[in-house]
């Protein structure tokens, strides 16, 4: 069993965090059932949010009675100190739990700090004075604030996309984190779903033993997969590491890693999944892509705005509109190339 410490918080867990954002799309029964068999399996690691509907609902249902040998992290997306308290009560509330181990600022668009006129960090310092919660950690799609997050000192975790389709920047958060003895959790380690072997993605998680990275479940047969990998831990191989140079020629540069935080779409496109339609029908069973609600989904391309907003709020600064037509076109070429 492989496992992790998340830097100075001490917390030390198996290299499989449970991402709790997809089971907010099951019922409550197997969303709960998943996340005790996780749980049975070795998992203690569970990363949720406020944003992610009634996630947090789930886990305190699945976790109650057992809180002390497990570890929750959730996230505020709030502006505003006021705000900041109405989330961690209703978390707290959620998680049917009177403390986080871990609190992290969801995605801000600027780095959180002491004195700069938000009162969010010092409300993080009052809710872990109160012992509401442990840890404060941030998380981010943005370079430039990840490193003024690990610049500042402030922050204990780092929550981070980082797969195998990483580039050197991104490589270089994790060696920052390590230096400074900061946690750094990989969120979207398979990429929205465009990796579709995990145990690649794993072996190259593996290799950085401060990393720890939380696998979105939602079906029993992914987590399945993950736990088979708490005692097989797969490794690094000539064959894993021709995989993922081949998907690395195929994926890296201008692609939609689908964190959505694009949408929404005043013209009603499902940006987050139409952006990267034409890469998605190519490495996963094109039959659920080619169905008649994806085909309308795609053709709303055609009412595109160009209004730029989605592109204005893409944090890896893609040109959404021109990635839009160019998945459109593709799509439609392959569309016309089948028989139904």
């Amino acid at each position: 069993m492989e496992m992790v410490t998340l830097g100075k918080t001490g917390i030390t867990v198996n290299k499989n965090g449970f991402g709790a954002l997809p089971i907010q799309r099951v019922p409550q029964e197997e969303a709960v059932r998943l996340l005790r068999k996780a749980y049975n399996a070795g998992v203690t690691f569970f990363d949720t949010a406020r944003f992610y509907t009634d996630s947090e609902c789930k886990l305190g249902a699945a976790f109650e009675g057992i809180r002390d040998k497990i570890y929750i992290a959730s996230k505020t997306g709030a502006a505003k100190a006021e705000d900041f308290w109405k989330d961690l009560e209703t978390t707290l509330g959620n998680l049917r739990t009177d403390y986080l181990d871990l609190y992290q600022f969801h995605n801000p668009s600027f780095c959180p700090k002491p004195g700069d006129g938000t009162g969010l960090y010092e409300a993080m310092l009052e809710a872990k004075a109160q012992g509401k919660i442990r840890h404060i950690g941030i998380t981010n799609h943005r370079l430039a604030i990840a490193h003024e997050a690990i610049d500042s000192g402030l922050y204990e975790t780092l929550q981070f996309p980082f797969c195998y389709l990483a580039t050197e920047k991104d490589m270089e958060l994790v060696r920052k984190c390590k230096e400074a003895d900061m946690g750094f959790i990989a969120m979207k380690a398979l990429s929205g779903g465009l990796i579709t072997h995990s145990d690649a993605a794993y072996a190259f998680e593996a290799q950085f033993d401060n990393v720890l990275p939380i696998w979105g479940v939602q079906r029993e047969r992914e987590l399945d997969e993950f736990l088979s990998y708490i005692e097989n831990p797969p490794v690094m191989t000539d064959e894993i590491r021709t995989l993922i140079e081949n998907d690395r020629k195929e994926l890296q540069g201008e692609f939609c890693r689908g964190c959505g935080y694009c949408m929404p779409c005043p013209a009603g496109i499902e940006i987050n999944n139409c952006a990267r339609m034409s890469l998605m029908i190519r490495r996963a069973p094109s039959q659920a892509q080619l169905t008649p609600a994806m085909q309308e989904k795609m053709r709303k391309i055609e009412g595109c705005l160009h209004c730029n907003k989605c592109k204005s709020k893409c944090p890896y600064g893609l040109d959404t509109p021109k990635l839009l037509e160019k998945n459109y076109k593709d799509y439609m070429e392959i569309l016309n190339g089948k028989e139904y």
